[in-house]
């Protein structure tokens, strides 16, 4: 796929180019975890690095899961960022260099250049949203405190500009972009603004005012987002009837599917005219890449699909379901004290994908599963405070938001949970059997179950423009709510009396949360009460181990 979208991207610079009109490409982060060609290679990355530094863009920035481990950011800072020079930015992360010790940026905090074709004026930059879970190499500054530092107002303050570009690992919706819009409309009124968010995972598209408008292109290279505008000023000399910016630009989007009949629509061509020696020879090194990863190598096969957030949890049809009454239960024990009751907790936010029926192979493992969080436990803990973990963790996040600025429990669900906001969320009692309800009080882009014939299904986007963004037209989806975290319960019995214990194990990602959830309860442990649990082993390690004993 990788190798068709480089061949879209030179195909369909042609063409708008050859059609008298500027494209510029955008990579808002989060290239790192979620496929095997990433997740199974040493050191990790090894494949793709090269792979996606043959991709050109004219604005990339950093997501957080670059920033998680301390080698994946090394590897980004001194890889990834050389190889796009100055169209890698990094408007408020640093990197702490390792050769000397001292902070510096983790790439250049903003760019201006003039487009190809018309030479319109582009003042770009790159944010990251306020994350805290970096490694201790980087730094992550608060939009908030980036916007007051003189370089950032010096920049925005410049008269010379047609067009700020403000990419981001952002959602939409977040205050960070929000912040980011007052702070350049505070002293440019009237210069129109494009963002390009990312990170909740959905479609989106958010009008700010008349004249800045941001988009969100989906999740997992599912999506080519496009944004376009017309209006701007031209400053070529063929083009001085153009010299003046008209009044009011005019904002445009599309959510493409990435595939390749997408591709070859929109560049106005077909099977044999559409691919490239370049793309062939990225694609051949994909394919070269996942043999000797053994990336097909087969370890069950999955009897029925289980879903995320399109079954209700719980019942038979979601994963989580699958994880806590099958999966954590044989998989998560400690030998030397299996016979301990234990309340074991997880994430939501821990999975990734969906599992489809049928081959689970090795590439499968890192797509549902890629991160390399295992398990730790507290033992001893009272019946009593155990027993009300999971209520707090899913129901206190008022309580996280203000016992630590770190905490949060949208941080433990997955991204499309916090980004419901066109979407009519089904409860979990809910039939499938309904029609698509708008509902303007809830970011997002996955809708009700239609049963529409000759459709596939797919994303169904209601933004701030309206119904008519996606590209296909597809049947709409199920959108079930699903909590922060889930529970198993192992050699628990029916009646437990309160003083009595039990061990509390739960994913390592989510201990401050786990500890925080217990001072709430009134017990107090910290990071030295903790252990390692199940011998170290990895959550996707377990799942696969799992998958290869019980679907052969």
């Amino acid at each position: 796929m990788v190798g068709m979208q480089d061949t879209c991207k030179k195909r369909l610079r042609q063409r708008i180019e050859g059609e008298g009109r500027d494209l510029l490409l955008i990579d808002t982060g989060d290239r790192v975890e979620g496929n095997g060609l990433y997740d199974a290679s040493n050191p990790q990355g090894n494949y793709t690095r090269d792979i996606f530094q043959q991709q050109h863009m004219d604005v990339i920035c950093v997501g957080n899961h670059e920033l998680y481990k301390y080698n994946t950011s090394d590897h980004e800072f001194f890889g990834m960022v050389p190889g796009y020079k100055q169209n890698y930015l990094a408007s408020n992360v640093d990197f702490l260099d390792p050769k000397d010790g001292k902070r510096k940026p983790f790439a250049q905090r903003y760019r201006k250049f003039s487009t190809k074709i018309h030479g319109v004026r582009v003042l770009a930059f790159g944010f990251l949203f306020d994350f805290t879970g970096n490694d201790k190499n980087t730094v992550v500054q608060p939009v908030e405190d980036t916007i007051r530092e003189q370089w950032f107002q010096d920049a925005i303050r410049d008269r010379d500009v047609d067009l700020f570009v403000v990419a981001g690992h952002v959602g939409l919706t977040q205050g960070e972009f929000e912040n980011l819009y007052r702070a350049i409309r505070d002293v440019q009124w009237d210069v129109p603004i494009m963002f390009f968010g990312g990170h909740l995972h959905i479609r989106d598209y958010k009008k700010f005012d008349d004249k800045a408008y941001g988009l969100a292109s989906g999740r997992y290279m599912e999506t080519i987002g496009f944004q376009s505008i017309s209006g701007l000023p031209s400053h070529k000399e063929q083009d001085e009837s153009m010299s003046v910016q008209l009044v009011q630009p005019n904002f445009a989007r599309r959510y493409i599917d990435n595939n390749l009949y997408s591709f070859q629509h929109h560049t106005h061509l077909n099977e044999t005219t559409f691919p490239t020696d370049r793309g062939r020879n990225i694609s051949s090194m994909i394919a070269k890449a996942r043999k000797e990863l053994d990336l097909d190598k087969r370890y069950g096969c999955a009897p029925q699909d289980y879903w995320m957030t399109r079954a209700p949890y719980p019942s038979e049809d979601s994963i989580f379901t699958w994880l806590d009454s099958h999966v954590v239960p044989d998989k998560v024990v400690e030998p030397r004290r299996a016979d301990k009751p234990r309340i074991i907790i997880g994430n939501t936010g821990a999975m990734r994908f969906d599992i489809f029926k049928g081959p689970f192979n090795r590439d499968t493992e890192f797509i549902v599963s890629p991160f390399t969080s295992g398990f730790r436990y507290i033992k001893h803990v009272p019946y009593s405070t155990a027993d009300r973990l999971l209520e707090v963790l899913n129901n206190a996040g008022q309580f996280f938001s203000s016992s630590s600025s770190e905490l949060g429990t949208k941080e433990l669900a997955p991204p499309e949970e916090a980004s419901t906001r066109y979407t009519k969320v089904l409860p979990p009692s809910s039939s499938k059997n309904h029609l698509h309800l708008q509902n303007p009080e809830y970011p997002g882009s996955l809708s009700l179950l239609s049963r529409e014939p000759g459709l596939t299904p797919g994303y169904t986007t209601i933004d701030d423009a309206g119904t008519d963004g996606d590209d296909t037209i597809h049947s709409q989806l199920a959108f079930y709510k699903v909590p922060p975290c889930f529970e198993s319960r192992v050699n628990v019995k029916d009646y437990v009396k309160p003083e009595e214990t039990v061990d509390v194990v739960y994913l390592d990602f989510i201990q401050p949360w786990v500890l925080a959830a217990m001072r709430f309860l009134g017990a107090e442990y910290k990071d030295g009460d903790t252990a390692p649990y199940a011998e170290g082993k990895s959550f996707t390690r377990m799942i696969r181990e799992w998958v290869e004993e019980n679907w052969k």
